[in-house]
């Protein structure tokens, strides 16, 4: 058997050009994109969506106002049934009162502009790992978001009359 003495021999250059693509090299579109495009990219794999788009949790996403928020809530047992926000710019009922530092503190810290602490299922724990540049881009990208008028129910502490479906999660005894 004969070793070529190029890297990627002819009949081998499409494995090659694969290697380096999947290795980072020639990944000229990602480095190219947006931070509002790079923002759009990380709402959709942190399922942002899953939660804060009307019907995502019945499995018909209402795609048109997406992240516009919901109207199933979860309970937490002991605390009571919350309700993903509406995170479109909206004045009233979504985040367009809110500045870019403040949402990236609130998916950083868990805790909104005016000191609420968001639900425990929000997964902000997780989220506080974000990079400076990836936590703008997604506080950038949901600036973008074009208004919806959506009130979602809630939050409704433990013990309240509840005006909405949700989630709960039985502990078997």
């Amino acid at each position: 058997m004969t070793m070529s003495k190029t890297p990627f021999p002819a009949r081998g250059a499409a494995f090659g050009a694969l290697i380096l693509t999947l290795a980072g090299f020639g990944a000229a579109p990602a480095l190219a994109e947006s931070t509002i495009e790079r923002g759009r990219y990380l709402a959709t794999i942190m399922d942002c969506g899953g939660c804060h788009t009307p019907g995502a949790m019945t499995g018909q996403p209402d795609m048109a106002h997406a992240l516009g928020g919901s109207d199933i809530g979860f309970e937490i047992p002991g605390l009571g049934v919350f309700y993903p926000p509406n995170l479109t710019s909206d004045k009233e009922t979504g985040l367009g009162q809110w500045s870019q530092a403040e949402i990236i503190a609130a998916v950083r810290t868990g805790v909104r502009p005016d000191g609420r602490e968001l639900a425990p299922v929000m997964p902000w724990h997780s989220y506080g790992a974000l990079t400076e540049s990836d936590a703008k881009a997604l506080a950038a990208f949901i600036k973008t978001l074009p208004a919806f008028s959506h009130k979602v129910p809630g939050p409704f502490g433990a013990g309240q009359t509840l005006t909405a479906p949700y989630f709960t999660v039985a502990v078997p005894k």
